[in-house]
């Protein structure tokens, strides 16, 4: 999992509250358990004017030109601000996959489902709890300044806006050192490779007749 430290990024405002996790990755392109190939269809039914079947290829597909991803204003952005209650709905683990593998960092909103912000600290993407009234200014922002470009810094947990204005953000300590170090629960795991492999060896000495072939 790639460490999150300090990230910039162009900011896309989703104007929109309780985004479940069937619009941000819908349950037909849930055919894998691998964490890519998700990207294309991030907001499916929103960002594309067909209907998206899985496999298909995405780049000739009519783009939906009202939906925020695709104004080319917002064509490099990396940090989405959101509304209430993101990423509701059921517990597909696909919906942060699809987010970070689209190139989206952070995520900013009032408040978020609990299952989506979990997932979302095991998959490298910063979910930022901010006050609703700060949401509010963020958005408008926004949406008056091309390029609006929003500065994260996780060891300071802190937002800083264009016009050097900061909000700080809660985060827990335990996500957090694992999100400022890149450790997912495979990688906290194998931190203690050397004493699993201790542990395996004494039981394999102490029941030789456990591992016995057949």
């Amino acid at each position: 999992m790639n460490p999150f430290t300090k990230h910039t990024g162009v900011a896309v405002p989703l104007d929109r509250a309780n985004v479940d996790t069937d619009q941000i990755i819908p349950k037909q392109f849930l055919k894998s358990i691998r964490r890519s190939g998700f990207g294309p269809n991030l907001f499916d039914q929103w960002r594309y004017l067909d209907v998206g079947q899985p496999g298909q290829d995405c780049a000739t597909r009519p783009l939906n030109p009202d939906f925020v991803l695709n104004q080319p204003r917002y064509a490099a952005a990396s940090v989405l601000l959101a509304r209430a209650n993101f990423g509701c709905g059921s517990s597909r683990e696909h919906a942060p996959w699809a987010l970070a593998e689209y190139g989206i960092r952070a995520i900013i909103a009032p408040s978020f489902a609990d299952i989506f912000f979990n997932n979302s600290f095991k998959n490298g993407l910063l979910p930022i709890v901010l006050a609703g009234d700060v949401v509010d200014a963020l958005f408008a922002q926004c949406a008056a300044t091309e390029g609006y470009a929003l500065a994260i810094d996780l060891q300071a947990q802190t937002v800083t806006r264009p016009d050097g204005a900061q909000h700080h953000f809660e985060v827990d300590a335990f996500r957090k050192h694992c999100l400022l170090h890149g450790l997912d629960d495979i990688g906290l795991t194998l931190r203690h490779v050397d004493a699993i492999r201790a542990f395996e060896a004494k039981h394999r000495a102490a029941q030789p007749w456990v591992f016995a072939s057949p």
